[in-house]
């Protein structure tokens, strides 16, 4: 089993990341299982959110201890919080930073704010990391992260489903860039 924690804030869409995460996993054959961390969610304040996949039904639910993969939505966290609590020496951190943070472990950095004040306009990075995730990882391939992401954001206008899905698309690229 496959194990992510997301790092952001109230509001940033960390909790709808593993919600897309693990609903792309379905399309891949796989199972996912997705939750928040048991707090009191406040916009602005540091929220943790979880995806495991894997290849049989998952019954685990709760608090991700030991991820394998740890995404961080917004780069100040870094400072408030150890993203890298738990992670394994094999574990990478997909991070939302134009610089590289000089974590302890392998990083993958992107601007994911750039990208996504450009696409969407707003400073949501959720959209974009889930395409960086999908480029690092390899564990999904972009079109079951679009598939994901349609079927979890339904409720939202074409105009806005089709922006996030760009974003998506610009993270994916943007890591495949190197």
């Amino acid at each position: 089993m496959i194990q992510v924690r997301v790092h952001g804030r109230g509001g940033q869409g960390a909790v709808t990341f593993a919600h897309i995460l693990c609903a792309s996993a379905t399309y891949e054959g796989k199972y996912g299982q997705s939750c928040m961390a048991p707090t009191v969610e406040r916009r602005g304040a540091p929220v943790e959110a979880y995806g495991r996949i894997g290849d049989k039904p998952i019954a685990e639910r709760g608090v991700v201890l030991a991820p394998d993969y740890v995404v961080v939505l917004n780069p100040m966290l870094v400072t408030a919080v150890n993203v890298e609590g738990g992670l394994g020496d094999s574990g990478k951190l997909i991070v939302n930073s134009g610089k590289d943070l000089e974590l302890g472990h392998e990083a993958v950095y992107l601007d994911a704010t750039s990208i996504a004040l450009d696409i969407l306009k707003i400073p949501i990075t959720n959209t974009v990391m889930l395409g960086a995730f999908a480029a690092t990882t390899g564990i999904m391939s972009l079109d079951s992260m679009e598939k994901g992401a349609r079927l979890i954001l339904a409720r939202f206008s074409d105009e806005k489903l089709n922006s996030n899905i760009k974003a998506m698309k610009a993270g994916y690229e943007e890591v495949k860039r190197g």
